[in-house]
């Protein structure tokens, strides 16, 4: 690619003066740190505009990018976000004993040379399950009553309820037992140089600066095409746009503004990503303010006016938000969109006993209607969203305002302007979102109707069945909002043109993660080779 010859020198100098994090258990495949990066003018490398990594740790987080090229799970998802193949070549499910029995793949190997089996798969998930260890993914496994190891490469599953969305979750990153058994799943040092079986293993961590992964020769499914994929860490989306219009990275999801300098740009392709990715205020329950005044949350929902947030902050590159399963195939959009009405706004307000003050606001009980939207640092996107929506409340007379917290208090914090939505089945982040005491639920809402409707889709793999109750779920949900619903964000990746292989099609997830899916199909032009 043209830029990598201009930049590799600097990066490489770069990587070589660091402290690198390497603290792999048995040296974990990771390069060593006086081997440092050797400049070949037949390597290919691509570097991507990433966020930061205190860890990674796919069974406690959910969230990473880099996950995938790692890591794999015993399912994956195709272009079309189906369940296929991975370490798992093929299984069946038992409908009498709701036991699924994955057959695994033999003589795969882990970045650090040992044969992976399925003690690997069982230890994983049990970690997953294990309360102690406070996963959020863990209520995807809730029903496993019994993981039975048959051997080296078999294993079931038997569960104590049906769970529609099983083999979807069973996409979820296999650990190795040998290198964490016995180990804090949270704290361990493996999460900082982490070993797995994937298309791509850990060569250095420049922390704060710079993940490097190499190509794994040994992979089971072939070894990948690009040689190395550095994950520049760019934490403000600002200063990203500035370094993929300087030549410093090929690839990065960019703010719809700055990706939209680069359409039709020499040298660069624009890949504007459909996206199951909303945005919406949390409120938070677990706040004595929202016990107080929690019936002036439809109120809240129909004073946003969605269509102008879409087109000044995302510039058209959305669609308004009214639930949270818009791009799936169990969308009803025939429940209450809470579209743009202030005047109803004001009257919801005044019929709840609110008077407006000489200020401009509401008032109840002696004390202004007001709250703060918190926001996490380095995403303009979402500080821009949140700082419109706090205008248009103040507009209708609700003092609100915003803030960037150091560190998010979920648990203290009035509201915050969340980021959720799956690409796959109904019941990814519903079920553990909005059901009651989750661990995803960071609103601690509650609702005994919703619960039922999403417990009763989880245990149906009848359409017709999984239809109604989700129906029912989108209905109760816009009736007791736990969220003020806003727009869902389309995926704005700006590329080098010498990047192929990116599905521009398949639809993202939250974060925009997704678009690595076929990452060892990629293919790069060899440095040097354009003008």
């Amino acid at each position: 690619m043209k830029k990598i010859c201009v930049i590799l020198f600097a990066l490489i100098t770069s990587l070589l003066l660091a402290a690198c994090s390497s603290l792999a258990p048995g040296d974990a495949g990771v390069k060593a740190q006086d081997d440092g990066l050797q400049e070949d003018n037949n390597e290919t490398v691509l570097i991507y505009g990433s966020g930061d990594y205190t860890r990674i740790n796919p069974a406690m987080d959910e969230h990473g990018e880099i996950n995938i090229l790692i890591f794999n799970g015993l399912t994956a998802h195709n272009g079309d976000n189906e369940v296929i193949p991975s370490l798992a070549k093929s299984w069946e499910f038992d409908k009498d004993t709701c036991t699924y029995t994955f057959h695994l793949e033999e003589g795969v190997k882990w970045h650090d040379g040992e044969t992976f089996t399925a003690k690997d798969v069982k230890f994983t998930v049990e970690a997953i399950m294990n309360p102690e260890n406070g996963s959020e993914n863990s209520p995807d496994y809730e029903e496993v009553e019994e993981i039975n190891v048959i051997d080296d490469y078999t294993i079931s599953f038997q569960l104590a309820s049906p769970n529609a969305a099983f083999l979807d979750y069973m996409t979820m990153a296999v650990l190795p037992e040998h290198l964490l058994a016995g180990e804090d799943m949270q704290e361990s040092d493996f999460f900082r140089a982490p070993v797995g079986t994937g298309p791509y293993r850990l060569e250095s961590w420049d922390v704060g600066q710079a993940i490097t992964l190499v190509k794994n020769e040994n992979y089971f499914k072939g070894a990948p095409n690009i040689d190395k994929i550095i994950f520049k860490i760019v934490a403000d989306d600002n200063v990203k746009a500035l370094q993929m219009e300087s030549g410093e990275l090929d690839l990065a999801l960019l703010a719809p503004k700055d990706a939209q300098r680069f359409q039709g740009k020499d040298g660069y392709i624009c890949y504007d990503m459909k996206t199951s990715d909303y945005r919406g205020i949390l409120f938070n329950f677990q706040n004595a303010y929202w016990v107080e005044n929690k019936d002036i949350i439809p109120a809240i929902c129909y004073a946003i006016d969605r269509e102008a947030i879409i087109d000044a902050v995302l510039l058209g590159q959305g669609i308004p938000a009214y639930g949270p399963l818009q791009r799936n195939i169990y969308h009803n959009e025939t429940v209450e969109h809470y579209d743009y009405a202030p005047e109803k706004a004001k009257e919801l307000l005044e019929a709840a006993g609110c008077v407006r003050n000489e200020d401009g606001f509401y008032e109840r009980n002696g004390k202004t209607l007001g709250f703060v939207i918190s926001v996490g640092a380095g995403d303009q996107v979402r500080l821009d969203i949140a700082q419109a929506v706090a205008g248009q409340l103040r507009e209708v007379g609700i003092e609100c305002s915003v803030e960037i917290p150091v560190q998010v208090d979920w648990g203290g914090q009035m509201a915050y302007l969340i980021g959720w939505g799956s690409p796959f089945d109904a019941d990814a982040h519903t079920y553990k979102v909005f059901g009651t005491d989750k661990s995803a639920n960071y609103s601690g809402y509650s609702n005994e109707l919703v619960d039922q409707y999403l417990i009763m889709a989880r245990q149906s793999d009848d359409p017709s069945v999984r239809r109604k109750a989700y129906d029912q779920f989108q209905e109760e949900l816009a009736k007791d909002p736990a969220f003020a619903f806003i727009c869902y964000v389309d995926a704005n990746y700006v590329a080098d043109a010498g990047i192929s292989g990116i599905s521009p099609d398949t639809v993202m997830g939250h974060h925009g993660v997704g678009i690595f899916w076929n990452v060892a199909e990629w293919e790069i032009e060899e440095p040097g080779t354009q003008p």
